[in-house]
């Protein structure tokens, strides 16, 4: 016979796993612990929460809410709050810039992500891109700090939200997908439970407010999450952190589970190069703040090959492709010459920041990478930020 209170709490764990299968039916799925944040919140009284994503993570959307959220549940918690989200980049941007802009920050309890609109409208990656860059990001902060705990977050665009009324799974979701559920990463679905809204005729995607959504969209957003966290937290409190299962094997050998930025200041330059801050005044093209003021590597007319050498699997460039962005030659290790075409769509008026990658399987090791400008007319730039290494 079952002693009482046994009973009570398999009856109490029995209530728990029927709410967490409903939840998963639903688009808030929650798949492994959070009560590493929650221990500490509670107890050390101390926390720190990172978002990452593109121009919907940057933006007061559902972030703010979210922080204020945490607040409210936490009262007595000193949060430290840190807001990754920079327009137009997408995950494999962010698998390069992860530890300068959040695992360089120290110990991160509780991790939001977004990146399938921008895979999707921005980088326009393959479904192998988009594994690379996820997988490269959550094992990257799996490897750094086992009990980081994280939620995934599923945004939309209007093309991603008709092929999910259509029955389809948009691309990067699906990519996206293999990784959570290999990893065992929570996700909030937003975009299907959007569609799902507009089709009972309960929202429309005026009143969602677009590829940027207004409050009531962030709203919707943000008490998905709520509702995650708090099933999440309903239990007793924690007495301990626990690690956070990392798989033995990759999805993608070539994911950038160790991806890193390296200056251009480190390089010797040729002729033709300077690094130093563009004379923005005079070229066409809108300009963000972000990227003023701060010197970068650009070439101009007539400019020499730069070669240097660099130590890993993968090499690319985090760059700002304008109105006159080049094509560029490369060539790893003297082989055969390839081009690469710097301008991007959203190019034509604004000096847009974007990740090219020149070789993401090499062998490890030194390696010798060659770059010249390919000048046709007025597209006669390269302005590169930082180096992608790996």
């Amino acid at each position: 016979m079952i002693a009482p209170n046994k009973a009570i709490a398999i009856g109490v764990l029995f209530l728990v796993c029927i709410g967490l299968l409903a939840f998963e039916k639903e688009n808030v799925t929650i798949r492994g612990s959070f009560e590493n944040s929650r221990f500490a919140f509670e107890s050390k009284i101390k926390g720190t929460v990172a978002f990452m994503g593109g121009s919907i993570t940057e933006m007061n959307g559902y972030r703010p809410m979210l922080m204020e959220f945490l607040e409210n549940r936490f009262p007595e918690t000193e949060f430290s709050f840190i807001n990754a989200g920079i327009s137009s980049t997408c995950s494999t941007t962010g698998a390069f810039r992860l530890q300068r802009d959040v695992l360089s920050k120290g110990l991160i309890d509780l991790f939001f992500l977004e990146f399938a609109v921008n895979d999707d409208q921005d980088a326009g990656h393959s479904y192998d891109e988009c594994i690379r860059g996820m997988e490269g990001i959550i094992r990257q902060v799996r490897n750094t700090n086992p009990s980081t705990d994280i939620v995934v977050t599923y945004f939309v665009n209007p093309k991603m939200l008709k092929q999910i009324q259509e029955g389809k799974n948009p691309l990067p979701m699906a990519a996206h997908e293999e990784v959570l559920e290999k990893y065992q990463i929570s996700r909030i679905h937003l975009a299907r439970e959007l569609a799902q809204q507009i089709n009972k005729g309960e929202f429309s995607w005026e009143k969602f407010g677009g590829t940027h959504p207004k409050a009531p969209g962030n709203r919707l957003c943000a008490d998905m999450h709520q509702r995650l966290l708090n099933l999440a937290w309903s239990g007793p409190s924690p007495s301990s952190t626990i690690k956070h299962h990392i798989p033995e094997n990759l999805i993608d050998p070539h994911s950038f589970t160790d991806g890193r930025f390296m200056s251009p200041s480190k390089i010797k330059l040729n002729k033709g190069w300077k690094f130093s801050e563009p004379a923005w005044g005079s070229l066409k093209g809108g300009k963000r703040t972000r990227y003023l003021d701060i010197p970068l590597l650009h070439s101009q007319e007539n400019s020499l090959p730069l070669c240097f050498e660099f130590e890993g699997r993968a090499i690319g460039a985090f760059i700002l492709a304008g109105p006159d962005a080049a094509k560029l030659r490369f060539s790893i290790d003297g082989k055969s010459f390839q081009e690469l075409d710097l301008f991007h769509n959203f190019s034509r008026n604004l000096h847009y920041p974007r990740s090219v990658i020149f070789a993401h399987n090499l062998n490890p090791g030194k390696h010798t990478i060659e770059l010249e400008p390919i000048i046709a007319g007025n597209h006669n730039a390269v302005r590169i930020m930082e180096f992608c290494i790996q």
